[in-house]
């Protein structure tokens, strides 16, 4: 999503199956890029899947996203009354940690994982949030959890490539052939977004300021 934004995505539509996002999107205009992905790969009669490196401005920018991946739409779906929802990831954590100091609530880190199962990329993402976090404002763990998110990125954070290659998700990747996508992943802070969820439409939009 961070990717979809920053090659100036208008809005991405979320939706919790694929067959939601393709009938949704069958009843949009032209102009909407449908994405979806099931075992690292686009589904039959999708635009795009959800590899970062496929967006690009001279092709995207300006257009509406319709998006149904396997853990991290659904994570959104289930956080969706949430006061606020924000789409973070490694490439634009301080993005996100700057939103989520703006609003001045407790902070709530939800990891999407893989297949209902701990993602190791997405634990390393929190703590590089709550880093950035830390730099902004004091940040008190309140779990265990948040304990080992933010002690995994200070272990793991040197090499983040390796750390990601070596987690089941990362193999998962590079066994679609998709390893570049590991090296786009693995930038702490190369994109200055942060999507917004309004939850009762499921849209995201970028809401990053400076």
């Amino acid at each position: 999503m961070a990717a979809a934004l920053a090659a100036g995505v208008t809005e991405i539509r979320v939706f919790a199956s694929l067959q939601e996002a393709s009938r949704a999107a069958a009843e949009a205009d032209g102009s909407r890029i449908l994405c979806g992905e099931e075992k690292c790969l686009p589904p039959a009669g999708f635009d795009l899947g959800n590899s970062p490196g496929a967006f690009r401005r001279e092709l995207h920018g300006g257009r509406t996203a319709y998006m149904s991946t396997t853990n991290g739409t659904r994570a959104i779906v289930a956080a969706r009354d949430a006061a606020t929802v924000l789409t973070g990831a490694l490439v634009n954590a301080s993005a996100v940690a700057r939103a989520a100091a703006a609003g001045g609530a407790d902070v709530t880190l939800l990891c999407a994982g893989t297949g209902g199962a701990v993602a190791m990329e997405d634990v390393i993402g929190a703590g590089a949030v709550m880093a950035s976090l830390a730099r902004l404002t004091p940040v008190e763990p309140q779990s265990d959890a948040a304990l080992i998110a933010r002690d995994l990125y200070r272990a793991r954070g040197r090499d983040l490539r390796a750390a990601l290659a070596e987690a089941v998700g990362g193999r998962n990747v590079s066994d679609a052939g998709l390893a570049p996508d590991i090296d786009f992943a693995a930038r702490v802070d190369a994109l200055d977004v942060v999507g917004r969820v309004d939850g009762a439409t499921l849209t995201v939009r970028n809401v990053a300021t400076r």
